[in-house]
């Protein structure tokens, strides 16, 4: 089965390669794999409370993810399967694809501004690299509404 693994974090960019990413899997019969990343702290805090900062941070990913999954789930009827996981995003994702020979694409967003963004401007320079394609959807780009038009 062909697994379309999409980054997703707070921003509109994310929301449009979640959609264009179910979309594709609808299409071939696929599944969708959402990353929630959560950044490590940089906080030397006392134990207690680096652990509780760090759980927060978990649970917000976690919250984002499933808020995803769930809208995905009622607007094309694709349940993704989600990981949530901490550490930096370039290293995460680099061990996710290793570890995982389903993924067929990963699918980032790209912000609107001059700047896409961290993940889209390191996995564009070495996409040759990659154990898959890679797929750049631009920040509120709507395949559905392309494909009404013609």
């Amino acid at each position: 089965m062909r697994v379309f693994l999409v980054v997703i974090d707070e921003t509109d960019e994310a929301r449009s390669a979640l959609r264009y990413a179910a979309r594709r899997a609808a299409a071939v019969e696929g599944a969708v794999h959402i990353l929630a990343l959560v950044p490590q702290q940089n906080i030397s805090a006392f134990g207690g409370v680096q652990d509780t900062i760090e759980q927060e941070a978990r649970d917000r990913a976690e919250m984002l993810a499933h808020g995803a999954a769930g809208s995905l789930m009622a607007e094309i009827g694709i349940m993704p399967s989600i990981s949530v996981v901490m550490g930096g995003g370039q290293r995460v994702i680099r061990e996710f694809l290793d570890q995982h020979d389903e993924v067929a694409a990963l699918v980032l967003g790209a912000a609107h501004d001059s700047n896409p963004g961290p993940l889209v401007t390191h996995f564009s320079t070495h996409a040759g690299t990659l154990p898959c394609p890679l797929y750049v959807i631009p920040e509120g780009y709507d395949e559905a509404a392309k494909m009404a038009d013609r």
